[in-house]
């Protein structure tokens, strides 16, 4: 296990009880070490001291979505296209992206999680936000809870994890990668510690500064978090404006007010498709957008909320992004409705080029309830068709619908049952 600990004297100082007795909160950032690849790895272990690339074939369109540590002394890093990793790394081994599997891990890492503290937000499949401030009484310093998360994830899981400990959520994330990979990081708790302990450290280490951001303070010479605690506000707002320039301030500062989100389901729900070769036929790209609404439709299924918003992309050659979206006539989480919204959209889309990827979501998720603020009678004798009103007999009888062929292609596979491809105009 690696830590910050023997290389900050200042955190060294800083109590549990110390901790405990200001009342600050006590916030870890978990995240996995190379999740998919080390599942891999897990699972293959002639693949040891290998490089790993998880993600799209190199023959083939399509990006890295995980690169070992071995592989990412090459250069590789995820979101890279895979031919450049190739390039990189051709004895590299490709691995195709195995989501349940990874899905399985993933589950057995939160269940541990919650063992310690109902607060948590997940932040993606392979790292989370902890807030275990109530939990000290039961588990001991922030430390030992988590020394006693790796533990527990490597014993149970077989993988290693990174855990940033600090007052709040940003250094947390900051702390948790500074010893990657299996570290164990814990931030000062005080005010004039944590701003020694950022001095140091790159202003690319702030949430958000990004490529644009990073260059305008390379031109103004700031390029430590030092220079960007000490230059004078006025300055930062001429590089960046005066709103970005007091956040980015605080966070050089280590101040940090947001809370943990517990309410963490996806915003949106979507599905994209690269294809191999450029397409123009528009009967290929309604095939596989059909296949696409398919999947999202299941995922909104299964999630239980409901859409208000249909969201089309298409990437014309060679990267030209094009969206398009429209509302619903009313919050819906039925097949049929993404169905005709999908023809709707492409109908609309430009396709002066050929199309490279295309992609289907659904956006403005909310719960049942509330699209129902009052009850509604339903129609004994709906006329044909007729679907006004989220509890009408039409809806009612087609949501059951889609759920049974759910069912039937959960026990018996996804082939067992296929919806008709001819949809209503």
């Amino acid at each position: 296990m690696r830590g910050v600990e023997a290389q900050n004297p200042e955190v060294e100082t800083m109590s549990g009880d110390n901790r405990q007795g200001s009342r600050q909160a006590i916030i870890l950032h978990v995240d996995m070490d190379a999740f998919f690849a080390a599942v891999e790895l897990r699972d293959h272990p002639e693949y040891a001291g290998k490089p790993i690339v998880v993600g799209a074939p190199p023959n083939e369109r399509g990006v890295v979505s995980t690169a070992s540590y071995e592989a990412r002394k090459y250069g590789i890093h995820s979101a890279m296209p895979s031919s450049e990793a190739y390039r990189l790394c051709p004895h590299a081994i490709f691995l195709p992206v195995d989501g349940p599997r990874y899905a399985a891990a993933s589950r057995q890492v939160f269940a541990i999680f919650d063992r310690y503290t109902p607060y948590v937000e997940p932040l993606s499949i392979d790292e989370a936000f902890l807030d275990v401030s109530g939990a000290t009484h039961l588990f001991g310093p922030p430390e030992q809870i988590a020394a006693s998360i790796k533990r527990d994830i490597r014993a149970e899981v077989g993988l290693t994890c990174s855990i940033g400990i600090a007052p709040n959520k940003f250094l947390a994330k900051l702390g948790s990668e500074l010893h990657k990979p299996d570290g164990l990081t814990l931030v000062p708790f005080d005010r004039p510690s944590i701003v020694r302990f950022l001095r140091p450290l790159p202003v690319a280490s702030i949430w958000g500064v990004g490529k644009v951001t990073k260059a305008a303070f390379d031109r103004a010479g700031i390029h430590l978090i030092a220079q960007l605690q000490d230059a004078p506000l006025s300055v930062i707002e001429s590089l960046v404006g005066p709103h970005a320039a007091t956040h980015l301030r605080a966070l050089a500062l280590g101040e940090d007010s947001r809370d943990l989100v517990l309410d963490w389901r996806d915003k949106s729900i979507s599905r994209e498709y690269t294809f191999p070769s450029d397409i123009r036929s528009k009967t290929v790209l309604e095939n596989r957008l059909f296949s696409l609404v398919e999947e999202v439709a299941a995922a909104l299924r299964a999630d239980g909320r409901l859409a208000s918003t249909a969201r089309l992309k298409i990437r014309l050659v060679p990267f030209e992004t094009l969206t398009r979206q429209a509302p619903f006539p009313m919050p819906t989480r039925l097949g049929e409705d993404l169905h005709h919204a999908a023809q709707a959209l492409l109908a609309v889309a430009p396709r002066h080029k050929p199309v490279r990827l295309i992609g289907f979501g659904v956006t403005g998720l909310s719960d049942p309830s509330a699209a129902r603020p009052l009850p509604q009678q339903l129609c004994l004798f709906p006329e044909e068709g007729s679907s006004s009103g989220p509890d009408s007999v039409h809806r009612v009888k087609a949501e059951a619908l889609e759920r049974t062929a759910n069912a039937i292609r959960a026990r018996h596979g996804a082939n067992a049952i296929h919806p008709a491809r001819q949809l209503r105009p």
